[in-house]
């Protein structure tokens, strides 16, 4: 790798250069989605040079139009458009693996470790930690997505569709991205595309000279589609045959199969679907499991949507069916966490012929924005849900424990900037502490 300051022009990485760059993001990519984005851009773009700045944010562009969480899929294209499909793979395998590792042990901890009062208290801890990082989460993104009238009324139409009417997630998302592609063409704006990552025309001399692009032909669409979806499938009605049909393992793949066609918006948009259905209508695990997995998913590297394996995991401990708890619940986090990425991999392979040839759609562009307003109304959703059942015991009454802390925390990410792994770490120890006392 060159530096700026010798004027060498930049030279693309061997395979295993790059490789050496995929393991390392893949345990230190904190942060969620848009710290390891930006993780990406200043080692790639900025630092190695290995990538302009136009195919970044075009790939960037094109990651957020997909099912899936959008910053393993940027670095699955990354990897693919530097070294074909090898480099795709090496990249988006990397990026998601240390995490599957972290979060086995952690989740083993968590079930078997429940009754011991230290650990308990954790876990405890960790509840109004979740609730002040949704709710910065909720301004976070509100401040940057919600930018003319039309889009804060989306945001609270969506909010209220799945409070208080409990429509579907995938309705709101439908809905939203129609919205958006009839209004960016009658009032475009109320529907401003953002920021313009149109591209150039001019060679850029700053970055390496990447291989030349694959072209996008129906035997290569069909080749992909085949092994991508035999793959996809095969582990899923492998576990039927075996376990059997009815077994948790088998239904698990169904249905997070399902949940990977929609998460559309990152992790915080897909939970309350998630949760709805394997808190309430699959009784799968309960809201505080469901909530000491998402502030388990923040304290590791790795995608945040990663909290699904957390609850495959929770899932098939507590429904083993023949098998001990412990080989049931690896199991089922395993193919909780097949069928969660493997379809990325399909539709990152898929259009990345396709993706520098995007330039500035204003449809597309206008759609993604109002499906990023709606997201804003699902994840306040996400927030309310997650508060209530934390801060409400099963008395009825309020823990002045979680109101107290989760008030706390919010302030010290808002006021003092203080991250997501301090947060949950502070919290965690006086979860500890007042078990203690």
């Amino acid at each position: 790798m060159t530096s700026k300051a010798n004027g060498e022009l930049p030279t693309l990485p061997s395979f295993g250069e790059a490789l050496k760059f995929w393991c390392k993001l893949g345990w230190i990519s904190f942060g969620g989605p848009a710290g390891q984005i930006a993780i990406m851009h200043t080692e790639i773009v900025e630092r190695r040079r290995w990538l302009s700045e136009d195919h970044f944010l075009h790939a960037l562009n094109f990651c957020m139009l997909l099912p899936g969480p959008e910053a393993q899929q940027l670095a699955t294209y990354l990897g693919w458009r530097m070294h074909g499909a090898r480099g795709g793979i090496a990249a988006g395998v990397l990026f998601v693996l240390p995490s599957v590792f972290i979060l086995l042990a952690l989740s083993w901890l968590y079930m078997a470790g429940g009754e011991i009062s230290w650990v308990n208290g954790i876990f405890y801890g960790m509840l109004p930690a979740v609730i002040a990082i949704v709710i910065s989460a909720v301004r976070r993104i509100g401040s940057k997505a919600l930018k003319s009238s039309s889009l804060w009324a989306l945001a609270g139409l969506s909010f209220l569709a799945i409070f208080v009417l409990k429509i579907s997630f995938v309705l709101i998302l439908l809905s939203a991205a129609l919205i958006g592609y009839l209004g960016g063409r009658i009032y475009p704006q109320q529907f401003p595309a953002g920021k313009k990552h149109g591209g150039s025309s001019k060679h850029d001399l700053t970055s390496s000279v990447l291989p030349s692009l694959i072209r996008g032909t129906a035997r290569r669409t069909l080749f992909i589609s085949v092994v991508c979806l035999v793959l996809w499938w095969l582990p899923v009605f492998a576990s039927g045959l075996v376990l059997g049909w009815k077994s948790i393992q088998f239904q698990e793949g169904i249905f997070f199969s399902k949940a990977a066609l929609v998460t559309i918006g990152g992790a915080y948009a897909v939970l309350p679907y998630v949760a709805q259905m394997t808190v309430e209508k699959l009784g799968w695990l309960s809201q505080r499991q469901m909530m000491a997995g998402l502030g388990l998913a923040e304290t590791t590297p790795g995608p945040l949507i990663m909290v699904l394996q957390f609850v495959g995991f929770v899932a098939a401990w507590q429904n083993p069916g023949d098998l001990p708890p412990l080989y049931a619940a690896i199991l089922g986090a395993l193919i909780t966490t097949w069928v969660t990425f493997l379809p990325s991999f399909l539709f990152v392979f898929l259009g990345a012929p396709f993706v520098e040839g995007m330039g500035e759609r204003p449809a597309l562009a206008s759609t993604l924005t109002a499906v990023t307003a709606a997201v804003v109304g699902v994840i306040l959703n996400l927030a309310v849900w997650f508060a209530w059942h934390a801060l409400v015991n099963a008395n009825g009454r309020v823990d002045g424990f979680v109101a107290v802390v989760a008030c706390g925390a919010w302030l010290m990410m808002e006021r003092n900037k203080l991250g997501v792994i301090p947060t949950l770490v502070v919290c965690a120890l006086l979860g500890m502490i007042w078990k203690w006392i």
